[in-house]
């Protein structure tokens, strides 16, 4: 009866272990070996959008971070909770939904600071709704882009939750394509409202995004920063033609500080997890050079 009992609890202290395991990269993927007191000494949160796992769920993508060693994260609305529910995560989630993404946050030792790219229009009760998502999450930035006679109305909810707005820019003929249209969006408004600068979309916009950094100069909020090859396709930072050290370099002579996201809109797989953890050993590489 005692080895029974005995392999009763061992078999569930096994069973607790292998839940409570840490999840492990694909086979092949090398683990990025991050200086995180560097990247905090530039005040730059390496993060990742969401978005660039959005064939997994959310769970998924919290584990899958924490594998890799990421930070931070910036949701996007619409990614499915968990493998066992399909139900979108994003300001209109239950507070149960809420409660789970916090714990989930919690235990893998990640802080969401980012939500969009999420519509925004001149409905207050609307936006109100996303910006008390935001409050409860504890977000740094609300990413939209939002049309330009609502700015008044979203500054005010901006200085009222104490929360940013980082226009973001989609390629031409997106309105806010452009930095002069984000920029002229912005004009007389509080430094909470700015730029989420989108560097591959500039550069499929036909701007140089070293070019487009120096503009946007003191509106810059966070990034979605990329690099892309000749075919206009993500590549690992530092592999493709946008210079990201360039951008980087900007960045740096700017004494810019903020949220620095990774965003994939191709890959998948372990050819994703693996170009994701050679744009963080970039910036790692990079912030380590940097004598502060």
């Amino acid at each position: 009866m005692k080895h029974t009992i005995f392999a009763v609890v061992l078999a569930v202290g096994l069973a607790g272990t292998a839940l409570a395991a840490k999840p492990s990269l694909p086979e092949g993927v090398m683990k990025p070996k991050l200086n995180h007191k560097a990247l905090d000494a530039m005040g730059w949160k390496l993060s990742s959008q969401a978005y660039t796992f959005r064939a997994m769920s959310v769970m998924e993508t919290l584990d899958t971070l924490q594998a890799i060693g990421i930070r931070y994260v910036e949701f996007y609305p619409g990614q499915r909770l968990s493998p066992d529910n399909p139900k979108p995560f994003d300001h209109n989630a239950t507070p149960e939904m809420i409660k789970q993404v916090q714990e989930k946050l919690k235990a893998t030792g990640i802080k969401a600071v980012n939500y969009g790219v999420v519509g925004l229009d001149a409905n207050e009760a609307n936006a109100r709704k996303v910006f008390d998502f935001a409050k409860t999450m504890k977000l740094m930035t609300v990413v939209s882009e939002p049309p330009e006679d609502a700015m008044p109305m979203l500054e005010r909810l901006c200085k009222e939750y104490k929360i940013n707005l980082a226009i973001h820019n989609h390629p031409l003929p997106s309105h806010y394509a452009l930095p002069e249209t984000v920029l002229a969006a912005a004009k007389g408004l509080s430094k909470r409202v700015g730029s989420c600068a989108d560097t591959g979309h500039w550069y499929r916009s036909g701007r140089d995004p070293v070019q487009g950094l120096q503009q946007m100069k003191g509106r810059i909020i966070s990034l979605h920063l990329k690099d892309l090859n000749a075919d206009k396709r993500d590549v690992p930072w530092g592999k493709g033609t946008l210079n990201a050290k360039g951008m980087l370099d900007e960045l740096k002579n700017q004494g810019w500080k903020g949220v620095i996201s990774i965003e994939y809109e191709s890959t998948t797989g372990a050819e994703l997890i693996d170009n994701v953890a050679k744009c963080c050993q970039f910036l790692s590489d990079y912030a380590s050079t940097i004598k502060n």
